[in-house]
């Protein structure tokens, strides 16, 4: 469930017009996989962005604000996933937020790439920073597009980075290039795919970072929990790479719990960065794990993420085994969707 709040840097693009067509893939018949245990499971695309209880909040203040103001109205469109909406951000002129049927999914400032509004979003940014030397171009694949918000952040702070997005919601895909066109100098290509799918794509070795933000709905597919699925982003990453996943759980934390174990079952290091309040168990919310076989960038991501205007915590090592506890790897042979939000997560 993604959080968003508020004064950080999110994924934007800058406002030119031309619109590069990246190619499009074709989806495969069952795009979600082995996630069929409720409605949304079944019929729902996997796709970026989980829905955001804060943002809900935070738009009914300051999209609906823009929108009276006459400098900019709501636009929707039917997708794939349900009703598409983007709302215009009442401080930021160019700035919108990407609902899908009433629930925040991701934000965006045609005049400024670099802005990350969404805290889970904030710091996948912190990961994108931290995966090589300032400036210099990286390979990335975005496993879920939503409305491609790291992959501008991507290609404003690293000129010349090549990306791939996958996201099987063509309808959205079309939406989000329609009125957020990209940069037609990015070299951003879209794979429209079922996310394990086009993962399996990407060459050997290929990916300095790989960052997965799949939904179906509010859940993450079952298909991508499991330390197969895992062990294909391994594969895809060159030595030293890094993984990151937006993972949605509440109390008990068993799910997050679980996901834990898995990457630390494929990869010889992993790291954990959330709202204190979500690690704790005290609310349902967004957790970025990180994860790689070489030495993570856990002091600077601590000291960022520490830095943010809603603080995040960093575990890892003694303290990330601790929150682990008994939980086990998940298979695909036992795999299940994440969780649910409550149904107040959006009052």
């Amino acid at each position: 469930m993604a959080r968003g709040r508020r004064g950080r840097h999110s994924s934007a693009e800058r406002g030119t017009r031309r619109d590069k067509r990246a190619e499009q893939d074709q989806p495969p018949g069952e795009g979600t996989g082995g996630n069929g245990q409720d409605r949304q499971d079944r019929q729902d695309p996997a796709r970026g962005g989980v829905p955001d209880p804060d943002g809900a909040r935070q738009q009914r203040v300051r999209g609906r604000g823009r929108a009276r103001a006459g400098t900019a109205e709501p636009i929707s469109a039917p997708v794939q996933g349900g009703l598409a909406e983007l709302l215009p951000d009442r401080d930021r002129p160019r700035g919108r937020t990407l609902l899908i049927d009433g629930a925040p999914q991701s934000h965006v400032d045609l005049d400024d790439p670099g802005y990350l509004d969404f805290s889970y979003q904030r710091r996948l940014g912190h990961i994108a920073d931290l995966a090589a030397p300032s400036g210099r171009p990286i390979q990335a694949v975005h496993l879920g597009g939503g409305a491609f918000t790291l992959a501008r952040y991507i290609a404003a702070s690293r000129p010349r980075s090549t990306q791939q997005i996958v996201e099987l919601d063509a309808a959205l895909v079309q939406f989000v290039r329609r009125e957020l066109p990209l940069d037609g100098n990015w070299r951003i290509r879209v794979r429209g795919t079922d996310a394990r799918a086009g993962l399996g794509k990407v060459p050997d070795g290929w990916a300095d970072l790989i960052i997965a933000d799949v939904f179906s709905g509010a859940r993450t597919p079952a298909h991508l929990t499991s330390t197969e699925f895992l062990t294909d982003a391994s594969r895809a990453l060159r030595p030293g790479g890094l993984y990151a996943a937006n993972i949605a759980d509440g109390a008990p934390l068993a799910y997050l719990r679980s996901q834990v174990a898995t990457a630390r079952a494929v990869f010889a290091e992993s790291c954990l960065t959330a709202d204190p309040a979500v690690l704790r168990g005290r609310r349902f919310g967004n957790a970025v794990l990180l994860a790689g076989d070489g030495i993570l960038p856990v002091p600077e991501l601590t000291r960022r993420a520490a830095s943010d205007p809603h603080p995040g915590r960093v575990e890892h090592g003694a303290a990330l085994a601790d929150f682990t506890g008994g939980a086990r790897p998940v298979t695909d042979a036992n795999a299940t969707p994440s969780p649910a939000p409550p149904a107040t997560a959006f009052d």
